[in-house]
């Protein structure tokens, strides 16, 4: 078991003050200080939250460290309602237009607050990759007059599939990235999202087949148009012949 020294107790602090005074993320201090003494990241996290609350119950060993511990309280975020996210989106977006960085555009929404500007930036950034999320779930097909072959309906139905079961797993790390659930719960979560799309890939299914047989009438239909045209062709010239 490597045990935490003073030393390197007081450098992970340092350094996570002075991420909160960039107002760049904590997950980079964690990345650094694990690089730094060959720890794992997480492992990392873990032990400042837990020594933070060791800390608020042991003054003397606080005073001792020198550790401010004003500088280590947990920010709660105000939750955004509908209209305040409409709105961020709308000014952000209006702001990199006239040549600004999401995080200079962010900035200067808060008036200079490095907490508030993480918020905003955050807030932003969800909201991006939702939406990207959102449009990758839209499924378009092929005109139905355009006459597909077999190999492109079977490669469209397996570039489907794969994007279903890819923004499965999407959603999944997206919903339980900050829960703290026990192993049971995430597998049941699991489970009830595979089956969701287990649904839609069946729904997707009966499509394709649906495609496939349309594809295959409309094949038949050009062969029958063909053939009645050969005839006509064909009694023209038999026709033209008796004359």
């Amino acid at each position: 078991m490597n045990i935490w020294k003073d030393f390197e107790v007081c450098d992970l602090f340092a350094e996570i003050e002075e991420c909160k005074k960039r107002g760049v993320s904590l997950k980079s201090a964690f990345l650094n200080h694990a690089k730094k003494y060959k720890r794992k990241a997480n492992s990392v996290r873990n032990y400042y939250y837990l020594e933070v609350e060791n800390l608020k119950k042991d003054g003397e060993r606080c005073k001792k460290l020198n550790i401010d511990l004003s500088k280590h309280t947990k920010f709660h975020f105000k939750k955004f309602k509908k209209q305040d996210v409409e709105l961020l989106m709308t000014d952000i977006e209006e702001l990199t237009k006239t040549g600004l960085s999401v995080r200079s555009a962010c900035l200067r929404l808060s008036n200079g607050n490095l907490t508030e500007m993480t918020r905003l930036q955050n807030k932003y950034q969800n909201l991006k990759k939702q939406k990207i999320c959102e449009e990758n779930k839209i499924i378009k097909f092929s005109q139905k007059q355009k006459l597909l072959t077999e190999n492109e309906i079977n490669s469209l139905f397996l570039g489907l599939v794969k994007l279903i079961k890819k923004t499965a797993v999407e959603e999944f790390l997206e919903k339980n990235r900050e829960e703290k659930n026990s192993s049971a719960l995430i597998l049941k979560k699991v489970f009830l999202d595979l089956s969701k799309k287990e649904i839609q890939m069946a729904q997707l299914k009966e499509k394709y087949e649906l495609l496939r047989i349309e594809n295959e009438n409309l094949k038949l239909s050009k062969q029958e148009a063909l053939k009645e045209h050969l005839k006509k062709k064909n009694a023209q010239r038999l026709k033209n012949e008796n004359i």
